[in-house]
């Protein structure tokens, strides 16, 4: 009996996958479990493997597609069978999600007693992309009508209130930036959403390049993957929120002065691995809790303020930017936070990260300090409200009793949707960064 291949659900908040490469062609005999293609989230690589024994008879996407979950991507059974039912349901359209059903609870597994309440509105239900995008562009999203099955709010309907067009692919939104495209009209995607084979018509935004206008040789890479998915990731956060970066410095000396004494300690403490990244984590995870405005969510009309702390750091892997997350990093010792983020590290540079591990974060840290960046602007993570970039130490001239002597001051740079917070508590919330950063050990107390 011929049985459908489905694109595997990657968590609560991942609505599609980006096949990458197929390792089986169709015609092919495949063994249970045996790899049959790869495909990417914006947070990982997964491996999706076959169902059951036997030979693929219809494979209906090709690579650098984009699929939604638990779409049929593939039929798997024995040459002649039958599987015109199966394909007509692989050509249906995406089916409604019961109002009940469409919720935004990227921690519900690792804090229930932080209620997250399903999203509906007057025309069906709203799905988690349309949602997001609504709430950063301040729009309604249960006053508007829904162009999806059985009325369903879905992405084109809030980017249509918002004046901004048919909506893009990842991939497709990546490709107009590297290569300054202007978008088609409409898309051969679900409901007009323009994919990655629609740009072959698309027109420069400006006069064409020639190859006679770049003298010397030059090569052109496809961008893919990761770097793909980022790119578009970032242009939205520009797009849907109103980012302002503060920068500042701290006097660095007691917190060097620590890092010495835990390199120098005994190896049986475990505690010589410890780095400043970690140190400032620890601080981090207190601090936001005596600033609940910071380790919060905006969600264009409401704000979600979490009780505990889960801290994204970024990391930088083979494959891309990754952003892994210390789960109740608030309840941690200095030495169990600082484990968790080798482990995770560890996992993301091996490829071996979950898609659990790298969601959920309240508040996200980027640590440039080692390439020698002073200052920086980090883009936020919707719907996070703030990001603190951490950079590079410097000496400087400071007057004292005994004239001007110089010394140690860690960077930082405190970037903040000025749609959730003003310039007043951010301002408050990097004082108290900078005073719990000069006096470290008195938070080793807390």
């Amino acid at each position: 009996m011929a049985t459908a291949l489905l694109m595997p659900k990657q968590g609560n908040s991942v609505e599609s996958c980006i096949i990458l490469e197929w390792t089986k062609k169709e015609g092919d005999q495949v063994l249970q479990g045996e790899t049959v293609l790869e495909a990417e989230t914006d947070k990982a690589t997964i491996e999706v493997e076959a169902v059951c024994d036997g030979t693929i008879l219809k494979i209906f996407y090709e690579a650098d597609s984009e699929v939604p979950v638990q779409k049929i991507i593939a039929v798997i059974g024995e040459p002649g069978e039958d599987i015109s039912g199966l394909i007509a349901e692989a050509a249906a359209p995406e089916p409604a999600v019961p109002a009940a059903e469409v919720i935004e609870a990227p921690l519900a597994k690792a804090n229930e007693s932080e209620p997250v309440q399903p999203a509906a509105s007057a025309g069906g239900a709203v799905s988690p992309r349309a949602r997001n995008l609504a709430a950063g562009k301040g729009i309604d999203a249960a006053a508007l009508a829904g162009s999806g099955p059985k009325g369903r709010i879905i992405e084109r309907d809030v980017l249509a209130a918002a004046g901004l067009g048919q909506p893009l692919t990842p991939a497709a939104a990546a490709e107009l930036i590297a290569r300054g495209l202007s978008a088609p009209a409409a898309g051969s995607g679900i409901g007009g959403r323009v994919r990655l084979a629609d740009l072959g018509t698309a027109q420069p935004l400006g006069a064409a390049a020639r190859s006679a206008d770049f003298p010397g040789a030059f090569r052109d890479e496809k961008v893919k993957g990761v770097r793909k998915i980022t790119a578009a990731r970032m242009m939205k956060s520009l797009s849907v929120t109103a980012q302002l970066t503060h920068n500042f410095s701290a006097l660095a000396g007691p917190l060097l002065d620590y890092r010495a004494k835990l390199k120098a300690s005994p190896e049986a403490l475990g505690l010589n691995n410890i780095s400043i990244n970690d140190i400032l984590m620890y601080i981090l995870s207190r601090i936001l809790k005596a600033n609940p405005e910071f380790n919060a969510h905006w969600h264009g009309d409401s704000m979600r303020y979490f009780d505990s702390v889960h801290l994204g750091f970024a990391c930088d892997t083979p494959k891309g930017l990754l952003v892994p997350v210390i789960k109740f990093a608030d309840r941690m010792s200095l030495k169990e936070l600082s484990d968790e983020a080798r482990r995770l590290i560890a996992a993301c540079r091996e490829g071996r990260a979950q898609s659990e591990e790298l969601t959920g974060a309240t508040f996200t840290l980027s640590n440039v300090g080692s390439f020698g960046i002073e200052s920086f602007t980090p883009i936020i993570n919707p719907p996070e409200v703030a990001i603190l970039g951490i950079c590079s130490t410097q000496l400087k001239p400071v007057r004292t009793e005994l004239g001007v002597e110089y010394k140690d001051y860690i960077g930082f740079s405190l970037t903040y949707d000025h749609q959730a917070n003003d310039g007043a508590p951010a301002s408050r919330f990097c004082a108290a960064i900078r005073a719990a950063v000069e006096n470290f050990d008195l938070y080793l107390a807390v």
